[in-house]
């Protein structure tokens, strides 16, 4: 009787070790493969990018309704139409707002863009996000996704391959969900 409980035993365990094996080798078979890539920032130098068009066409205006005037880094920028301008030879001269530059709310038409590290306010080129009661100009992630370009963006060329500039930001054409989109994959050194 003890040769029969043993035998069935051993029999029980080694239909148990089979099954498992079956089991391992099939879900080895369809195990898929993730490769996480970290985007570090991609700095090129200016003596790299190659404009499109030679000569940029500069947008200035005599004056200015209703501006409001703002004051960073002892430089003032004047804020009207939802535009900032510089002021230069008796003409405003529409320009982009460095980093670090702080307003109190946001343009009229901003959009909300959802980065999985950081959430962004974008409008016609320029990045902000919320700090301290205030909206701060920064510099966007590499990976964040904008669905269209600045007005007075820019093409160019690096390293034989066409990009979009805008305030020092490269964009790439991109399609998400079968949508043209633009990435940034990197910044120009000045």
């Amino acid at each position: 009787m003890k040769n029969v409980v043993k035998i069935s035993c051993i029999l029980v365990f080694l239909f148990f070790i089979s099954s498992v094996e079956k089991v391992d080798a099939q879900s080895s078979r369809n195990a898929k493969k993730t490769v996480v890539v970290k985007k570090e920032s991609r700095r090129v130098p200016s003596k790299k990018v190659v404009y499109k068009k030679p000569n940029r066409k500069v947008v200035a205006v005599r004056s200015l309704p209703n501006r409001t005037i703002v004051k960073h880094k002892e430089v003032n920028y004047y804020y009207a139409n939802n535009r900032f301008y510089t002021y230069s030879g008796g003409r405003y001269i529409s320009i982009a707002p460095q980093k670090g530059f702080r307003i109190k709310s946001l343009p009229v038409g901003y959009i909300r863009i959802n980065h999985p590290n950081r959430n962004y306010f974008w409008f016609n080129g320029v990045f902000y996000t919320n700090v301290e009661n205030a909206y701060e100009v920064v510099e966007p992630e590499m990976g964040t996704v904008i669905y269209e370009l600045p007005e007075n963006y820019e093409r160019v060329e690096i390293d034989g391959n066409s990009y979009y500039e805008f305030s020092n930001v490269l964009y790439e054409k991109i399609q998400v969900n079968g949508e043209r989109a633009y990435e940034v994959i990197g910044f120009i050194d000045q």
